[in-house]
Parts: structure tokens; C-alpha cells; sequence
């Protein structure tokens, strides 16, 4: 039976990716003991690294009690890695021929009422419970990259999720020491990710039409609304920005504004030309850096804002 919230202890990690070992590594990090499934154990090296990489960032935010590597354990069985468990947290390759199998299995095989949750960022519980023989307590669980260190944890269900199991999971998420937020309805790309995606949007369209390179986008990103989006969202960004009228000053002048054609809404056509000009002005930006070595610095310099914002 699902044990309480607060008493999990154990959690079973599916998928050996940045996003499967990230969550490997901050369930890690906050004191559970972890049963990860990879597909073969050919993966464990790649799969040890990315815990081996988070590491030292979670370390200098503050481990839970009890936290170590040393309980984990990694196995290419799915029947021994969900074995007593009292989570699931789900990062499968985003096909749905492989969601919808794998959780046809999971329904099988998952201890009772012990939930189900999906890392997916595009596909809806609704098509991947489809074929599970206990979709109510399948839900999405959706992070933000990279899971070990973004607090946000996008939450919602499909047509045959109970609500018991998402008030379960909210609750679960917020003692692990996520930040769980619980959608209003299913929506494809979530909240988050649709916000981001209307910035990759508008960045390839600039890009596309030479208006301005990967760099200049990256930089007007990183010393323009970056920083004050850590202490505030979008909507209070732009309420406070308007003095003692708020919102309501905002849209009253900025309102009539919003039909002039600052934006694309449609997707720009993915050409070859285009595609080049993204991956050239990356590489340019990257040089001689290894992946590891930008991965390290990026997850150094949240860190930095995390400890920041809890001041």
C-alpha cells in the first residue's frame, strides 16, 4: 500500500540520462536510498558520472542526513529495481511506443498504490497511461534540467489519474524539497516549457532573419531579464516595473501595444541554413570547452543564485 508522503524512503529511478541520473542524484542527495533501472548495464559508467557530476554543487547546497552514494543501487532488471519501493519517478526515452509498454509493465509490476510519476516533457499521462492496468496512480512529474539542482516539478494528470494520487505526489515532491506545481488541466509542453519555448521561438526566428547571432541573444538573456526573473516571474517583473499602478498601469498603456507585430507567433521553418547558424554560433560560444567542463560551471553558478534567493 502507498506509504505517507513523509515517510518514502524509497525510490525507484527509471532511465539512464541526464534527466533519470539528475533525479538518481538529488533523491540521493536528500537522504532515500535509490533503485535505479537503466536499459543495460553497459550505461552504469555513463549513468555514474552524471551522480558523480552533481555531486560536489549538492554537497555545497547542504546534504540531507544520512545522504550518500553508497545507497544506490543500479540494475538493468525492472522487477528487482521497483522491488518495494515507494516511488517511481519515470525518465524513458520520450517515445510513445516505449511510455506506453514500459508502463504497461510498471502497472504490473509497481507495488499497490504506489505512484507512478513521468519526467516527460512533451507527451500527456493521458497517451501514456493508456495501456496501464492501474492508470490512477500514473501521473507527470515534470523537471526542469537540471532536476539535481531546478527546484520546479510540473504536476498533472491524465483522464484516469485519481486526485488522491496527485495530492499524494504534491506532497511527497514538497518534502523531497522540490517545488511542485500542480497544473490546472492538461496542456501540451506544461507551463514552463512553454514559456521557454516561446523564447527559443523568437530567438531562431532572430537568428533566421540575421537580426542577431546565438551570442547576442544569449547575452541579452543572461544581463537583461535573467537575474530578476531568480526574484520575480514574468507577471510581477512587469507589475512592479510600472510603480504604484501595477499591472493595471502596465496594460493600460503597454495594452494596445501587444497587437503591433513585436513577435512570430509561428514557428520559424527549420532550415539547413539555419540549423548551421544555431550550431556554429554555439560552438563558437563553447570553443575549446568540454561538456563536462560547461556543465560544471553552469551548475556552480546556480548554486551561487540558489544560495542567493534563500537570503
Amino acid at each position: 500500500m502507498r506509504p505517507l508522503a513523509d515517510k518514502a524512503r524509497i525510490i525507484t529511478s527509471i532511465g539512464a540520462g541526464p534527466i533519470g541520473g539528475g533525479w538518481a542524484a538529488f533523491f540521493l542527495a536528500r537522504g532515500f536510498k535509490v533503485q535505479a533501472y537503466i536499459h543495460s548495464m553497459e550505461e552504469e559508467r555513463m549513468f555514474r558520472s552524471i551522480i558523480d557530476t552533481a555531486w560536489p554543487c549538492l554537497e555545497s547546497i547542504g546534504l540531507a542526513p544520512g545522504a550518500t552514494r553508497d545507497n544506490l543501487m543500479i540494475t538493468d532488471d525492472l522487477a528487482v529495481a521497483v522491488r518495494d519501493t515507494d516511488f517511481v519517478q519515470e525518465s524513458a526515452p520520450e517515445r510513445l511506443e516505449i511510455k506506453q509498454a514500459l508502463y504497461k509493465h510498471l502497472g504490473e509490476l509497481v507495488p499497490e498504490g504506489v505512484v507512478i510519476a513521468s519526467s516527460t516533457s512533451g507527451l500527456t499521462m493521458t497517451e501514456i497511461q493508456a495501456e496501464c492496468s492501474t492508470p490512477e496512480r500514473t501521473v507527470v512529474g515534470h523537471p526542469f534540467n537540471p532536476p539535481y539542482l531546478l527546484p520546479l516539478v510540473e504536476v498533472v494528470g491524465g483522464v484516469a489519474t485519481s486526485d488522491d494520487a496527485l495530492d499524494w505526489v504534491m506532497e511527497f515532491y514538497r518534502h523531497a524539497g522540490k517545488e511542485p506545481l500542480r497544473l490546472k488541466k492538461e496542456i501540451p509542453g506544461f507551463i514552463a516549457t512553454r514559456l521557454q519555448e516561446a523564447l527559443w521561438r523568437e530567438a531562431l526566428h532572430m537568428v533566421a532573419n540575421g537580426e542577431a547571432s546565438p551570442e547576442d541573444i544569449d547575452r541579452a538573456l543572461r544581463f537583461g531579464p535573467a537575474p530578476r526573473m531568480a526574484i520575480q516571474g514574468q507577471c510581477m517583473a512587469f507589475h512592479v516595473a510600472c510603480g504604484e499602478g501595477g499591472m493595471a498601469t502596465n496594460l493600460d498603456q503597454f495594452g494596445p501595444a501587444l497587437k503591433l507585430p513585436w513577435t512570430r507567433l509561428e514557428a520559424p521553418e527549420l532550415t539547413r541554413e539555419l540549423r548551421d547558424a544555431m550550431v556554429d554560433g554555439c560552438n563558437a560560444m563553447a570553443g575549446d570547452q568540454s561538456f563536462e567542463e560547461m556543465a560544471a560551471e553552469r551548475d556552480r553558478r546556480i548554486v551561487a543564485v540558489i544560495k542567493a534567493c534563500r537570503d
